[in-house]
C-alpha cells in the first residue's frame, strides 16, 4: 500500500480522534475548568456545527488552492488549534479552539479523500478511498479509547496527543506528496446546496442528521450513561469505548455486506430499531459492567451498518454526482452531531443522568420513521430497474 495513502489516513485518524474523544474527557474538563458535565459537551457540539457550517465554504474558497498547499495548511491549523486547546485556560478560549480545530478538518479531510484518487490506477480508487476513510473508523476503534485514557488524569495530555498525530501527518506529507495534478474547476456554493431542493436527496439527509442526532446525544455523554457501571473510573470507561470501537470496525464491515444483500431500506429500517432499543435499555444496563460492555457491542455495531447505508443512499440516487451528494451527507452527519451535543445536555438536565436516553430512543425511532417514509418511493424505483448502480 502507498505510504501516502497511509499519511493521508494518519490525517483522518488525528480528525477523527479530535471529533469525538472530548467525549472521553468531560469529567477531567469539568472539574478543571469549573463547568457542568453538560457544557463541556457542548465542546463536541461546536466542533461538529463548525465542520458542517465550514466545509462546503472553506471548500469553495480554496477551489484553485494547490492540493498540497491545502493539505499542508489544514493539517498546520489543526495542529496548531490543538495545542492551543491544550493550552487553553478558560472555557471559553477552548471553545474557541475547538472552532478553529474543525476549520482545519473541514479543509482536510474532503481534500484527502480526493487527493487519494490521485494517488491510484482507476480500478484501486475505492481501495484508496477506504484507507484513507478507514483513518475515521480506526480512530473510533483505537484514537478515542486510547485518548480517552491519555486524559484519564490530565485532559490536556489528550490534546497534545491529537496535535502530535497532526504534526506527524503534517510532517509525513510535507516530505512525501509532491507531483498531486492540479485542481480542476469546483462547483460553487450554491451548486453545493442546489441537491437538497430534490425531495429525496432532502429526505436521505433528514434520515442522516436525525439518526446522528439521536446517536451521538448518548454517544457524547457515555460517560454519565454508564457511570454506574465504571464508578467514575477511566480505565473502565476506556474499555467501554474501546468496545465500541471495536464495534464500530465490525458495524461498517458488516453494513457494507448487508447493503449489498438486503438493500439500504432494510439496513436503516433494521439499525435505527435495533438502536433504539438498546437506548431504551441503557438505564439499566448502564449500572453494571456486563449491561455496558453489552450496550457498546450492539449499539456501534447498528449504528455503524446503518452510518455505511446512509451515504449509499445518497450516491446511489444520483451516480454522478456522488461525491458532491455525499459531501452533504457529511454535512447532515455533523450538524446531527453537534444537535446531539445539544440535545443530550437538555435531556440529562430534565429526565437525569440516569434516564436521558430515553429522549435518544424517542429520536432513533423518528429516524426509523423518516427513512421509512421516505425510502418508499425509492424502493418502487428499484422494483422497475433490473440492476441498480451500486457506488
Amino acid at each position: 500500500m502507498p505510504v501516502r495513502l497511509l499519511l493521508l489516513a494518519l490525517g483522518t485518524f488525528a480528525m477523527g480522534t479530535d471529533s469525538m474523544v472530548v467525549a472521553g474527557v468531560l469529567g477531567p474538563i469539568s472539574a478543571d475548568l469549573g463547568v457542568s458535565v453538560p457544557a463541556a459537551g457542548q465542546l463536541v457540539t461546536v466542533f461538529a456545527l463548525g465542520y458542517a457550517l465550514l466545509a462546503p465554504v472553506l471548500a469553495t474558497l480554496t477551489a484553485r488552492w494547490p492540493r498540497r498547499r491545502l493539505l499542508l495548511t489544514a493539517l498546520a491549523v489543526f495542529s496548531a488549534a490543538n495545542a492551543l486547546s491544550a493550552l487553553a485556560p478558560t472555557y471559553g478560549l477552548l471553545l474557541a479552539t475547538r472552532v478553529l480545530a474543525a476549520a482545519g478538518a473541514a479543509l482536510y479531510t474532503p481534500t484527502a479523500n480526493a487527493v487519494a484518487t490521485t494517488l491510484v490506477a482507476p480500478e484501486r480508487r475505492g481501495r484508496a478511498l477506504a484507507t484513507v476513510l478507514g483513518g475515521m473508523t480506526v480512530a473510533t476503534a483505537l484514537g478515542v479509547p486510547l485518548g480517552t485514557w491519555v486524559g484519564r488524569t490530565d485532559w490536556r495530555m489528550t490534546m497534545w496527543l491529537v496535535t502530535a498525530l497532526g504534526l506527524a501527518a503534517l510532517a509525513g506529507l510535507a516530505l512525501l506528496l509532491r507531483g498531486l495534478p492540479a485542481p480542476t474547476a469546483a462547483p460553487t456554493l450554491k451548486a453545493r446546496l442546489a441537491p437538497l431542493a430534490q425531495r429525496r436527496v432532502l429526505g436521505a439527509a433528514a434520515t442522516t442528521l436525525v439518526f446522528f442526532l439521536a446517536f451521538q446525544s448518548v454517544y457524547i455523554y457515555l460517560a454519565t450513561a454508564v457511570s454506574g457501571a465504571t464508578g467514575g473510573d477511566a480505565d473502565r470507561l476506556s474499555v467501554v469505548l474501546l468496545t465500541c470501537g471495536v464495534m464500530s470496525v465490525a458495524g461498517s464491515w458488516l453494513g457494507g455486506r448487508l447493503v449489498d444483500r438486503l438493500g439500504v431500506r432494510r439496513v436503516l429500517l433494521a439499525g435505527s430499531a435495533v438502536a433504539a432499543g438498546a437506548f431504551a435499555a441503557l438505564p439499566w444496563l448502564g449500572r453494571s459492567m456486563p449491561g455496558a460492555l453489552g450496550y457498546a457491542m450492539v449499539v456501534p455495531l447498528a449504528g455503524w451498518a446503518v452510518s455505511v447505508a446512509l451515504p449509499h443512499r445518497l450516491a446511489s440516487i444520483d451516480p454522478g454526482s456522488a461525491p458532491l451528494l455525499i459531501s452533504l451527507n457529511s454535512s447532515a452527519l455533523y450538524l446531527g452531531t453537534a444537535a446531539g451535543g445539544v440535545s443530550g445536555s437538555a435531556a440529562i438536565a430534565v429526565l437525569g443522568g440516569r434516564w436521558f436516553p430515553f429522549a435518544a430512543a424517542v429520536l432513533a425511532l423518528v429516524a426509523c420513521a423518516v427513512a421509512a417514509a421516505t425510502t418508499r418511493d425509492e424502493r418502487a424505483v428499484r422494483a422497475r430497474v433490473p440492476e441498480p448502480v451500486r457506488v
